[in-house]
């Protein structure tokens, strides 16, 4: 059975004939929609909700730098005089298959587990104490970086893309809703190699939590429904090769199982 258009997952828990009918009118919109556009259109990105059969429809993901002062203290830096950046990773960069291809041009990726926050709500200069409201739920995610190319950018004092926003560079497992499992503030953060630890953390750790850094993003940007934030990831980052098991944990989240390619 063919996915949906755009789809960058299975589709999950739908009676075959209703999901045939589903796919049938969505060609018929693309189709439509392709006879507007000079080119054919862009297909979106939509990520799994655990218990449900609507899907997380992805607006842009952001990503927080040297959240864990242990993680930026390994990186070379001083997280009492550097307070974390934000970069950004593009929605089709999600990697939802359970494989991580490894990249060209690059001979040094790096893992880095972080735990996902989803937004239902967005906004302007959103007050830290209603930051929370906005967040629909939480997912495991890997932030995977070409180190090579990253750090090259940072000799030359150039932007950080091709070291992290390359095809296939954000594995991420489904959306948790807050609604079945609260905000988690503490909590194990790890990650695991072919079996063996190689990070280990705890969400209570982060130098900005959560409502923070929602208060301080959105004074950055405007935040939209189907926002993602990538919370920071704790020390331990290394290299990863072809064959590699990588299973990463947020407690309270889930684990995430990922092949690399």
């Amino acid at each position: 059975m063919p996915p949906l258009y755009g789809w960058r997952g299975p589709v999950h828990n739908g009676p075959e004939r209703a999901v045939a009918a589903l796919n049938a009118r969505e060609a018929d919109l693309v189709n439509q929609i392709n006879k507007t556009f000079a080119v054919a259109a862009p297909p979106f990105v939509t990520v799994p909700i655990k218990g449900s059969t609507a899907v997380f429809p992805v607006h842009r993901i952001y990503c927080v730098g040297r959240n864990y002062a242990a993680h930026a203290i390994e990186m070379g830096h001083d997280p009492n005089k550097e307070p974390p950046f934000f970069f950004q990773k593009n929605p089709d960069n999600l990697a939802l298959d359970g494989n991580f291809p490894y990249p060209p041009k690059s001979s040094n990726v790096h893992h880095e587990i972080e735990m996902v926050v989803a937004l239902s709500r967005g906004g302007k200069d959103i007050p830290a104490d209603k930051a929370m409201e906005c967040v629909f739920g939480y997912a495991v995610g890997i932030d995977m970086t070409r180190r090579d190319l990253q750090d090259e950018c940072k000799k030359l004092q150039r932007p950080w893309e091709i070291g992290k926003a390359f095809e296939h560079s954000a594995p991420m497992g489904e959306i948790v809703p807050a609604s079945q499992i609260g905000h988690p503030t503490k909590g194990a953060v790890w990650l695991k190699i072919n079996g063996e630890f190689k990070q280990q953390g705890d969400l209570n750790q982060m130098i900005w939590k959560v409502p923070e850094m929602i208060a301080y993003l959105s004074g950055l940007f405007e935040l939209y429904p189907g926002d993602l934030i990538m919370s920071g990831t704790p020390s331990g980052v290394g290299p990863v090769k072809r064959g590699d098991l990588i299973e990463s944990f947020v407690e309270g989240v889930g684990t995430l199982k990922t092949k690399v390619v």
